[in-house]
């Protein structure tokens, strides 16, 4: 693993809007191509803490391509995946949505799993992801 390709985020609820993102049928089949598994139709929220955090993903943005997730649909966002090791224990992938204004310090990650179930987190916990090259 190159230094700086691991992340710590706090678990936070969010409006809800991944899990109708994650529910498409053309968003679970371009990930289950792209990333080799079907998606819980969910995301779980992380809120990077610090700005040193912050700018480690912004380094990780630049430097990893990712995958690209093209919109099928004009009202939606095209979006970039970066796969990923969740807490050393489950694969699953950051989804970035390519929208003007998306916070800088929101991760959204997906998995085959409902994560918060897996893991047993409540907002407030801390998830460490480990970013696959």
């Amino acid at each position: 693993m190159k230094q700086g390709r691991r992340l710590t985020g706090v678990v936070f609820s969010d409006l809800g809007r991944g899990a109708s993102f994650m529910g498409l049928d053309w968003v679970q089949r371009s990930l289950r191509k792209s990333l080799g598994f079907s998606p819980y139709p969910g995301t779980l929220n992380l809120r990077l803490e610090t700005e040193q955090v912050i700018a480690a993903w912004r380094e990780i943005q630049a430097q990893v391509p990712g995958i690209e997730i093209a919109a099928r649909d004009p009202s939606h966002c095209q979006a970039r995946c970066f796969p990923v090791e969740i807490e050393g224990k489950h694969r699953g992938a950051v989804l970035l949505p390519q929208v003007a204004g998306y916070p800088a310090d929101k991760i959204e990650v997906v998995a085959p799993v409902r994560l918060k179930d897996e893991l047993k987190l409540a907002d407030g916990g801390r998830v460490t992801l480990e970013f696959m090259d």
